[in-house]
């Protein structure tokens, strides 16, 4: 292993966890991860994504090529294969992010943190529209839950839908919240704060 600590990532564990079931060829990998759903943890719209995560982790000794693989009228790939390494570095990291909430930057706060630039009737408009899609998401883990799939399987996507469910019924708050007027704001009320919190 070139360093002590390869950086994690969650694409890499992905992908390491794929090598811990069977050797596989960057297309397979990506393939698995869309028929599973996980294409909804991690961003492999782009293959490239996959080929350039895996060279990090061959990089790092997580994984390795390993034999080639060739499907009917398809050209020959190469199959990597996971290290021991690469099990101990996916124990480490899992053992790491379960216990411990990571600092992460996603967009939605950082956007709600400066909604004043917006007329409150806009800004009901755009989480009227959120809440559509995110009500659209949340039914779409209900229907893609095979039956009889053990819960083991289906833990990220349980955990998904708690997250959804816990945004959508906010969402529900803040709209109905600035329909009545209850939670409004203007130009007026903005300068008066800034002035006392400046």
């Amino acid at each position: 292993m070139t360093s002590d600590k390869p950086r994690r990532s969650t694409l890499g564990m992905v992908l390491l966890a794929l090598l811990m079931e069977a050797p596989m060829h960057p297309y397979r990998m990506q393939q698995m991860i869309k028929e599973r759903g996980q294409d909804q943890l991690v961003n492999v719209a782009q293959r490239n994504s996959v080929y350039q995560a895996l060279d990090r982790l061959v990089r790092d000794g997580l994984a390795r090529p390993g034999g080639s693989a060739r499907e009917a009228g398809r050209p020959e790939r190469t199959e990597y294969e996971i290290t021991p390494d690469g099990e101990t570095t996916m124990r480490r990291w899992l053992t790491d992010m379960l216990p411990t909430p990571a600092r992460e930057f996603p967009e939605f706060p950082a956007a709600l943190a400066f909604i004043a630039v917006l007329a409150p009737a806009q800004v009901r408009e755009l989480l009227g529209r959120r809440l559509a899609e995110q009500d659209e998401r949340l039914a779409a883990i209900h229907a893609q839950a095979p039956p009889g799939l053990p819960r083991l399987f289906l833990i990220e996507d349980e955990y998904r839908a708690a997250m959804l469910t816990a945004e959508i019924a906010w969402l529900r708050q803040v709209v109905a919240d600035l329909d009545s007027g209850a939670f409004t704001w203007n130009r007026e009320m903005i300068e008066q704060t800034a002035r006392l919190f400046g």
